[in-house]
């Protein structure tokens, strides 16, 4: 069984080199703008040669640096996506146990890299009144690397994730959002072509 589950919710956002992050304290409950945190991670995404995981809109990786850092399985969701988690194993080896959670979607076919995603990020934590969190905003400076064609991609998003502290109903949470994306939008962002860093690596 996975070691963690959860559930992720998330907008994202192409943003050019200049653009500067808004200030989001008055956006719904928030109301107090955390340090800034930085990260250097570094993700290696697996699928089957027929790329059977990210048809079905599966995406699994390991990934080394940041606090969840690990083996990381993303599943569509209602509501955003339910992310599965593994602890890391000291290898790029992916476990037995999540090949096998994940034999529905491949058919025992093998899995092999397909991707490599580097990614200096900067997080905000963004909290209420009470302290609790609400989302975190990330500014990401992203580099890819096709593992099947050698392809190499350079961008920058923005990615605002729901934590803990959310709100709990749909309604709340999409409202917050909405709020959160009116002032990135102002601040010179759109809403990314693609759902995913995997995609965008792979060209999909």
């Amino acid at each position: 069984m996975p070691h963690h589950s959860q559930t992720e919710i998330e907008r994202k956002y192409d943003v050019g080199d200049e653009a500067q992050p808004p200030q989001l304290v008055g956006v719904g409950a928030v109301a107090v703008e955390g340090e800034p945190q930085e990260y250097e991670l570094v993700a290696v995404y697996f699928d089957t040669a027929d790329l059977d995981l990210a048809r079905n809109r599966v995406a699994m990786r390991v990934r080394h640096g940041g606090h969840d850092a690990g083996w990381h399985v993303k599943l569509p969701a209602e509501e955003g996506r339910t992310e599965l988690q593994w602890p890391p194993t000291g290898s790029d080896e992916p476990p037995a146990e999540l090949v096998e959670h994940l034999r529905e979607h491949t058919a025992g076919a093998a899995l092999a890299p397909i991707a490599r995603v580097e990614n200096s990020r900067v997080t905000v934590v963004l909290q209420d009144a009470a302290g609790f969190d609400l989302a975190e905003l990330s500014d990401d400076h992203v580099r890819s690397e096709n593992l099947r064609t050698g392809a190499v991609r350079t961008w920058r998003e923005w990615e605002v994730e729901l934590l803990s502290g959310a709100p709990d109903s749909r309604k709340k949470r999409t409202a917050l959002l909405d709020g959160i994306e009116e002032r990135l939008l102002a601040a010179g962002a759109r809403p990314s072509e693609s759902s995913s860093k995997l995609q965008r690596a792979l060209g999909l």
